[in-house]
């Protein structure tokens, strides 16, 4: 069995039937771009491969996942001044708070799905974050005014997860440029979620998705 294990892992792509390079480049684009599986699709046939978008989405869903795990040590260092923000996104006709956080820089710091926005859901936040090897410990954390966050920076300043000399600040132009970091995650959720709405309608009639 631990051989099966190590065999696997050492050939992360047996058994497909395109070559690895390939298969990631596909799934970073649909990671990086607003790109449905169809268009993915198109884009593999104008380059003379024929590949279906089941095959695309299993390949998003088996490799995605471990291609964010083994690039995280390698992300550069963020700096120590956060600005974290919460806002609503739909998944599956459900709604969660997206928690995101990025450096004074735009970095991305980390982010986290939540059904709930309570101190508790805050707290787990940062001590998600802060476990990420490249994320450094925050000299200031930037929120909005939701009340959830002054108790949950002080619960994190008590258990070590910060340090005690770590400040909890809100300004607002600072909390606008998270805001706008927000829209291209937005972007891409909406684009998807019209897509799947409208594509039923469109294979039904025959009609081909406008470009």
């Amino acid at each position: 069995m631990g051989r099966r294990k190590r065999f696997k892992k050492n050939q992360p792509f047996k058994w497909k039937h395109y070559s690895g390079e390939i298969i990631l480049w596909l799934v970073r684009w649909y990671g990086r771009y607003a790109l449905s599986y169809r268009d993915l699709k198109e884009i593999a046939a104008e380059r003379g491969l024929e590949i279906e978008r089941s095959t695309i989405c299993r390949w998003v869903h088996e490799y995605g996942s471990q291609i964010a795990k083994r690039l995280r040590p390698h992300f550069r260092q963020t700096c120590a001044s956060w600005r974290l923000d919460e806002t609503l996104v739909k998944i599956k006709g459900r709604w969660y708070y997206l928690y995101r956080a990025i450096d004074k820089y735009g970095h991305t710091l980390d982010w986290m799905l939540s059904r709930q926005q309570n101190a508790k859901a805050a707290m787990r936040f940062f001590k998600k974050a802060i476990a990420q090897p490249y994320v450094k410990s925050p000299r200031v954390v930037n929120v909005d005014k939701h009340a959830s966050f002054p108790p949950a920076h002080q619960k994190a300043k008590d258990e070590g997860v910060f340090s005690s000399q770590c400040k909890l600040r809100r300004v607002k132009y600072l909390n606008n440029c998270i805001e706008n970091d927000h829209k291209a995650v937005k972007r891409k959720s909406r684009f998807r979620q019209w897509y799947q709405r409208c594509e039923p309608w469109s294979a039904k009639h025959g009609v081909s998705r406008p470009r």
